[in-house]
């Protein structure tokens, strides 16, 4: 199976935004770059299933990385990828997805890094914010590889 990890582009400042934590939204500058990744990347994403994280800031990415990839249906929302996912969260998804060829998961970090080198035996992984992570996971042996890791700024071309 194949997981991308994707985490969720560039919200407000926490030291300004006054609200919940989980109500923070995506800055107009991360829309923007969320949906110039998505069409850098386009070809080279096909997922199966699109699942979010509720908080805003991955919902509104996971919405429009959907919108410009032409995924059909809206992307699931799952309280599992809020901060604090962990490998066993992962699997309940994996198990309940078990027929996906691949899984796009939009969230947060340090939870993605760290179930990225879970998942391929150890390393030092960062995502930076709209960063995206391929794995081929194998669920016969339970091991994980990792195939790529993109950084934003690869992806984003000034206009």
């Amino acid at each position: 199976m194949k997981l991308y990890f994707l985490r969720h582009g560039e919200a407000l400042d926490r030291s300004i935004w006054k609200g919940e934590d989980s109500l923070r939204k995506l800055t107009a500058d991360g829309e923007k770059e969320i949906e110039l990744e998505a069409r850098a990347l386009a070809s080279l994403i096909p997922p199966s299933t699109i699942l979010a994280s509720p908080y805003a800031r991955a919902a509104k990415t996971a919405e429009l990385f959907s919108a410009v990839l032409g995924f059909p249906g809206k992307p699931i929302l799952d309280e599992r990828l809020q901060p604090g996912f962990d490998l066993v969260r992962l699997k309940e998804i994996i198990a309940e997805h078990k027929e996906d060829e691949s899984l796009l998961l939009v969230g947060h970090e340090p939870d993605f890094s760290r179930i990225i080198a879970g998942l391929i035996g150890g390393g030092a992984i960062s995502l930076k914010k709209g960063a995206l992570a391929r794995v081929d996971w194998n669920p016969r042996d339970g091991k994980g590889s990792l195939e790529w890791l993109v950084p934003p700024r690869l992806l984003i071309r000034e206009t």
